[in-house]
């Protein structure tokens, strides 16, 4: 007798929630916390680094075009941000499908 393959659910981890992004980059947009809850971490690594670097050197004016570049990239990502969450849910779409072709096999 044959079994069934039972279902597995279609996302090992939920998609990322748009309001939860939003909240976090007007709050905490300069450390890139909305690109590490994206899973952008190298471009949250990044923002933070800059952020840092600006402050840390607006003392001697270089500083400042360091938080200029950051402060570019945050209106930029506001205006991302629901681009990035399709991205991430399409690739966790792409990894299910990857997960189910290897789990079952070809029919």
């Amino acid at each position: 007798m044959h079994q069934q393959p039972y279902a597995m659910p279609m996302y090992v981890t939920p998609p990322k929630d748009t309001t939860v992004a939003y909240l976090l980059a007007i709050f905490l947009g300069q450390f890139g916390a909305h690109n590490f809850y994206l899973g952008r971490t190298g471009c949250a690594v990044s923002q933070l680094v800059l952020w840092i670097l600006g402050l840390a050197t607006s003392w001697i004016g270089v500083g400042f075009i360091l938080l200029f570049v950051v402060l570019t990239w945050w209106i930029v990502d506001l205006c991302s941000i629901p681009q990035y969450i399709r991205e991430h849910t399409a690739m966790l779409a792409r990894a299910w499908e990857q997960q189910q072709a290897s789990h079952f096999g070809p029919h």
